[in-house]
């Protein structure tokens, strides 16, 4: 495992983090409780110091499990976690979005919440989940994350940015408006905008980014390496998606194996590589949800790299070959 400094923050994060909602929310087939624990001790022993939750995962299980998985070595880990959604609000449907609130007393009471159930006195870095811009351009808000960091209860706070809900102007306003010291993004080879167009404000702002789904939804592994068989359950997101996207991520998927094969790397770890080819990306957040898949993605700094012309092709590809097709429409992940 390698690891790189968070942006303008004092924290080191491994290349390769773990995203907790692969173990704690379903959308991607159920893990049961004690596979989950000891995925994530496993993913600790691997290298990995940086776990990412959210109060909303599970309605507080994505916060409780990582206290009973590692909270005796709570100070060998950096914690992620979000606030905004109302968890005690219901929902129409177990995909659907939940309320949000940012007023000063619901925000205050959720900090408190989300560090009973974590079993700590202090989050490493918590973040705006899902914010639209009104919320990220309000003074209030940002004033009491400023004195919930001098109150020592959080160390730093970012936005976690969800592409359907709160994207360009929420990273832009982010950056630029709030300096924020880290901000979650979606960046995949297949879906490679609009998240490169923050590459060059996270660089000037020393914004530490996080790329999540590096794998676009597993197409970019070889989970399934035949579309004609592709199943899923229907407790996981991507069961509710159209068999168009499936479709057009196959075709995409197939422009991009020369990546793999004989290069000495699988498809998954290129893709790792190709979102941490970006300096400005600390880590990544790939879809974690058994132990092969922990070790693959692990490893995956310790493969060959991916070569300039490698990267410029698949830049290539996306601005030309891609362009030609549908775009693949950015789901609400995590």
């Amino acid at each position: 495992m390698r690891y790189r400094q968070l942006g303008k923050t004092d924290m080191t994060v491994s290349e390769v983090a773990f995203g907790v909602w692969t173990v704690s929310t379903g959308w991607w087939g159920k893990v049961d409780k004690p596979d989950a624990i000891k995925l994530l001790r496993d993913a600790l022993e691997a290298g990995v110091t940086f776990f990412d939750t959210a109060d909303t995962y599970g309605e507080g299980f994505g916060e409780e499990i990582m206290r009973e998985a590692l909270g005796k070595r709570r100070h060998e880990i950096l914690i992620g976690t979000k606030f905004g959604y109302d968890i005690s609000a219901p929902r129409d449907g177990h995909h659907k979005e939940r309320p949000q609130r940012w007023d000063t007393e619901f925000v205050r009471a959720a900090c408190e919440a989300s560090l009973r159930r974590l079993g700590t006195d202090y989050i490493d870095l918590w973040q705006l989940h899902n914010p639209r811009i009104d919320t990220v351009l309000n003074d209030e808000l940002f004033a009491l994350l400023e004195e919930l960091q001098r109150e020592g209860k959080i160390r730093h706070f970012g936005t976690a940015l969800g592409p359907d809900i709160g994207w360009k102007d929420e990273g832009d306003a982010s950056m630029a408006e709030r300096d924020v010291a880290t901000m979650q993004i979606i960046y995949s080879i297949i879906e490679q905008q609009p998240a490169r167009s923050f590459f060059e404000a996270a660089r000037e702002h020393r914004t530490g980014l996080l790329a999540r789904v590096p794998h676009a939804s597993e197409i970019l592994t070889d989970q399934f390496a035949d579309q004609a068989t592709v199943e899923f359950d229907p407790s996981d997101h991507r069961a509710h998606r159209k068999r168009e996207w499936l479709d057009r991520a196959f075709h995409k998927r197939g422009l991009v194996l020369f990546v793999a094969g004989e290069t000495g790397r699988t498809l998954a770890q290129a893709a790792i590589q190709f979102a941490l080819a970006e300096p400005s990306i600390a880590a990544v957040l790939p879809n974690i949800v058994n132990a092969d898949q922990l070790r693959e993605y692990a490893t995956a700094t310790e493969v060959p790299p991916l070569a300039e012309d490698e990267l410029a092709e698949l830049t290539r590809l996306y601005d030309e070959e891609f362009a030609s097709l549908e775009e693949i429409q950015p789901q609400r992940q995590g």
